[in-house]
């Protein structure tokens, strides 16, 4: 068994199979020419069930030939330009040989003795994207798993802040179209159900700042503490950003933190086109961003900056065996003291690898394309009576329903979205989302791959327009 260990006596055993992995899913990506393959999961998990892993196979070659059939064959794949569902980019190659990195050197982030330079890159990428959000000196940050991390740990550092003997009476702000992982932050954070304010929108899915003051004045007047303000730059269902300006106000008058959940939007950090979009982020406290949505990273490769370092302090704990508070009187750069994770991978390589391969203007401009697509996308909507837009686009989100002509029952128009949207799923021929837009059923292309182009964004949506035809076509055939 010791032949399975990545050492100096085997490193040409990792190099036959690494490579044999790298050509296998090489080829299934050539040859994809859908983005699924429309299997159920009642079809598929039989032949993961019969598996028996008490039964291993003995060899890399017989465990990839086994992956194809459970895994490989009916992956969804992203890089496909038409998937158009979720927050999920194609990856870059410098990103991904990254990885392939990382994961044979096995480094872990949180202290200098297990990484090294590693602790070195990871804050490198840190400064340079404190630098390009405008934090100021002071910043830090650290990488997370994901963006709902990210929001946690800002809102950890939102509560501390705060300073108040009563976790009952903190209030958190956030808009409608907010993620949820806010108000699961505040019920992971001891809050109170009533903790989360949720706060309309305007037409266009940005939060409203007279709204937000209304509140604010409310939260203060009852005797309460306004301890965050949540503003989002990229929302998950409409790619919408808030007035970040205005709300920056609204927190320096009311003594709010303003943490801007940038998961999405971050890209613009990059753009050469469009950063003006999230101009106001600058004066935030805590910003999330998420480098594997929109900067084409491989998961995870996310983080969360700060504009006070010091506000850091609030996830520090000492431990002897790792690091004792000796080391920071000796100045050693441990990662953790930063971190709510203790092992922690070393996924800054794969933006470290792509900055310096691409550099952040070449990222920028492929997230610039994924906006312009999305432009001409929603110009292509508006122009088609089968189908209702909901908001002009500031990302490259798109939020629509197909509207038949004949049919006056809104819940008739739901259910042949619904259909159209599972019909298509089960085709393989593209993915889509779905969400809702006040009580009606909504689909969503969420465009991340440059590959995409208009041609496609229309076959999808005569594919869905094929298939709500052909469920309203069956439901007058039953009615009859």
């Amino acid at each position: 068994m010791r032949s399975h260990l990545l050492n100096d006596t085997t490193a040409e055993h990792y190099r036959r199979s690494v490579t044999e992995g790298v050509e296998r899913v090489a080829a299934k990506l050539a040859a994809t020419d859908r983005p699924f393959t429309g299997v159920t999961a009642d079809a598929l998990a039989p032949r993961i069930d019969r598996i028996d892993l008490d039964r291993p196979l003995g060899d890399t070659a017989a465990v990839l030939d086994e992956l194809e059939e459970v895994y490989l064959r009916d992956a969804v794949y992203f890089h496909h330009p038409r998937y158009l569902a979720h927050l999920n980019c194609p990856v870059v190659i410098p990103a991904v040989l990254g990885e392939a990195v990382l994961s044979a050197v096995n480094s872990s982030l949180d202290t200098w003795d297990q990484s090294a330079g590693g602790t070195l890159i990871e804050r490198k990428l840190i400064d340079w994207t404190c630098g390009r959000i405008g934090l100021g000196p002071a910043a830090d940050g650290v990488f997370t798993s994901g963006g709902s991390q990210s929001n946690l740990q800002a809102l950890l550092l939102a509560r501390e802040e705060a300073k108040s003997d009563s976790l009952a009476g903190l209030r958190v702000f956030a808009s409608e179209a907010g993620h949820f992982s806010v108000q699961k932050s505040a019920k992971l954070l001891g809050l109170g159900p009533d903790a989360v304010v949720t706060v309309p929108v305007d037409h266009d899915k940005r939060m409203q700042t007279v709204a937000l003051a209304h509140e604010l004045e409310r939260c203060r007047r009852d005797g309460l503490v306004p301890m965050a303000v949540v503003a989002t730059a990229g929302t998950t269902d409409f790619g919408s950003i808030d007035p970040l300006p205005e709300i920056a106000e609204l927190c320096a008058q009311f003594g709010a933190w303003m943490h801007v959940d940038a998961a999405y939007g971050c890209g613009l950090l990059a753009s050469e086109k469009y950063r003006d979009r999230i101009d106001g982020i600058e004066r935030a406290d805590s910003v999330t961003v998420d480098y594997h949505k929109s900067f084409f990273q491989p998961v995870s490769s996310s983080a969360v900056l700060v504009r006070d370092a010091t506000t850091l302090r609030h996830a520090t704990y000492h431990a002897e065996y790792l690091n004792p508070r000796s080391t920071v009187q000796e100045r050693i750069p441990n990662q953790v003291d930063k971190s709510l994770q203790t092992t922690r991978r070393f996924d800054a390589l794969k933006l470290w690898m792509t900055l310096r391969t691409m550099g952040a203007d070449g990222v920028g401009r492929l997230f610039d394309e994924v906006c312009d697509l999305a432009a001409d996308g929603w110009r292509l909507l508006a122009a088609d009576p089968r189908f209702d837009v909901v908001v002009q686009p500031s990302l490259s989100t798109l939020v629509f329903r197909y509207v038949p002509a004949a049919v006056t029952d809104p819940a008739e128009t739901d259910r042949a979205n619904l259909y159209a949207r599972k019909a298509l799923f089960a085709s393989g021929d593209a993915v889509v989302a779905g969400t809702k837009v006040g009580a009606r059923h909504y689909l969503k292309f969420t465009l991340l791959n440059p590959e995409t182009t208009t041609d496609d964004i229309a076959a999808v949506l005569d594919l869905i327009a094929g298939h709500a035809e052909q469920y309203l076509g069956e439901s007058l055939d039953r009615a009859c």
